[in-house]
C-alpha cells in the first residue's frame, strides 16, 4: 500500500472513530411537555427540538396532552431508559414528589422548565422560567393606566391548578387592588385554548348584557383572547374599541390582531427558550452545580406601537 493510501486509510479510520466517539458522548435528555394547547406551547416544543438537534442532543420528547398522569408515565420511562437528564414542563404544580424522588434515586438530574412545581427544592436542580406573577402585574399596570384606574374586568383564566394561571391571576390582582374602581366582575377558566376562550367569552357576553359596563377583557394567554375576540365580533362588538383587551404570550396572531385594532396589549412569554434551558442542563452535566433555584427568563409588554416589528421578528 502506498503512503497516500496509508494516509487515506488512517484519515477514514480517524473519522470513523471520531464519529463513534461523538455518538457515544451525545447526551440523551428526556423532555415531558404539557401538550399543544396553544400556539405558544407548539412554538416552544418546536424550539426545544430544533435547539436539541443543533447541539447534538438526543431528545426523548413526550407530549402529555395536558394530563399529569401522562407526564408521570413519561418521567418513569425516562428513568428506565437511564437518560442523562430530565426536563419537565409540568401540567400542574402538585403531585410530583414521588416521581422526583425516583429520579433522584436513579441519580438523574431533573430540571423544571416554564411552569413550576410545589415540591421539595432538593428534588430538582433548578427551574428555568419567566416570572408569571410579573406578567400579571405588567398586564394589570398597563390596564390601570389605559383605563385611568376605573374598570370592570372579565377574566379568562388558564388551566386550573397550573402555575401560570395561579401566578398571573395573583400578579394582576395585586396591581388592580391598588385602584378602588378596578375589579374583576366575571372569571372562568378557558383552559388556555382558543375554543375555551371563545366559549367562556360567549357566556360572559350573555351574562353581562353584551358586556354592558365592562371595560376590559383580561386573558391569561393570547389563544384564549383570540377566541374571545372572535366571540365579541360575532356578537357585534368591536374588541379593542368597545372594550380593552390585554393578555399574555406574544404569539404572531395576537400581533396581527393588534394591527387590525382588535387587541391592545400582550405580555411576551418568550417561546424560543431552548437555548436558556439547554445551557443550564448541559452546564450542570459538565460540572457546574451552583445554579440558583430559579433561572429567570425576561418578559416584555407589547402594544400596537411595536406590533409590526414583533410580527416580523416572529416570522408572522
Amino acid at each position: 500500500m502506498s503512503i497516500l493510501k496509508h494516509m487515506l486509510a488512517a484519515a477514514v479510520g480517524a473519522a470513523a472513530l471520531a464519529g463513534l466517539s461523538a455518538s457515544a458522548s451525545a447526551q440523551t435528555i428526556g423532555f415531558s411537555q404539557v401538550g399543544s394547547e396553544s400556539d405558544w406551547r407548539t412554538a416552544f416544543s418546536a424550539d426545544m427540538k430544533a435547539e436539541a438537534e443543533k447541539r447534538g442532543i438526543k431528545l426523548q420528547f413526550s407530549d402529555a396532552q395536558q394530563k399529569e398522569e401522562n407526564q408521570l408515565k413519561a418521567v418513569r420511562s425516562f428513568i428506565a431508559q437511564k437518560v442523562d437528564a430530565i426536563i419537565i414542563a409540568p401540567v400542574v404544580v402538585t403531585g410530583w414528589d414521588q416521581v422526583l424522588k425516583e429520579a433522584q434515586a436513579a441519580k438523574i438530574p431533573v430540571f423544571i422548565a416554564d411552569r413550576a412545581v410545589e415540591s421539595d427544592p432538593s428534588l430538582f436542580v433548578t427551574r428555568i422560567a419567566a416570572d408569571f406573577n410579573l406578567e400579571g402585574r405588567l398586564a394589570g399596570a398597563w390596564l390601570a393606566q389605559a383605563s385611568k384606574g376605573n374598570c370592570n374586568i372579565v377574566e379568562l383564566q388558564g388551566t386550573v391548578g397550573s402555575a401560570p394561571a395561579i401566578e398571573r391571576k395573583k400578579g394582576f390582582e395585586a396591581v388592580i387592588s391598588l385602584f378602588p374602581n378596578m375589579k374583576i366582575v366575571k372569571s372562568q377558566s378557558g383552559n388556555f385554548t382558543t375554543s375555551g376562550g371563545k366559549e367562556v367569552m360567549e357566556s360572559f357576553i350573555k351574562a353581562t348584557d353584551g358586556l354592558k359596563d365592562v371595560c376590559a377583557v383580561w386573558a391569561h394567554n393570547d389563544n384564549m383572547m383570540l377566541g374571545a375576540i372572535q366571540a365579541m365580533k360575532e356578537a357585534g362588538l368591536k374588541p379593542g374599541k368597545d372594550v380593552l383587551t390585554v393578555s399574555v404570550d406574544g404569539v404572531p396572531d395576537i400581533f396581527k390582531a393588534m394591527l387590525a385594532g382588535e387587541s391592545d396589549a400582550s405580555v411576551e412569554l418568550k417561546s424560543d427558550i431552548g437555548k436558556y434551558i439547554y445551557d443550564v442542563v448541559q452546564g450542570y452535566l459538565k460540572g457546574k452545580h451552583d445554579y440558583p433555584k430559579w433561572v429567570l427568563i425576561p418578559s416584555d409588554l407589547h402594544t400596537p406601537a411595536d406590533a409590526a416589528e414583533m410580527l416580523k421578528k416572529k416570522g408572522g
